[in-house]
């Protein structure tokens, strides 16, 4: 009969319960997250906006002022 080898020893991998700091990190994280997009959304929806309101604006006409000049 054969001898049969047995495991080199490696384990599996288990994986540690989550602190109570990992938990914390993990939701602010999330709220982060979010409020990025909503932020961005925003920022869109303004950009967007205001480029409109841009292109249906009569182009301005500016004047530029005379110097004036000192005299001697």
């Amino acid at each position: 009969m054969k001898n049969i080898k047995k495991p080199n020893g490696a384990k599996a991998y288990v994986p540690k319960p989550e602190t109570a700091m990992d938990k914390t990190t993990r939701v602010v994280r999330g709220m982060i997250d979010e409020e990025e997009k909503q932020r961005q959304v925003k920022i869109t929806r303004l950009r967007k906006a205001r480029l409109e309101r841009e292109a249906s604006a009569p182009p301005e006409t500016t004047t530029t002022a005379t110097r004036k000049t000192r005299r001697s």
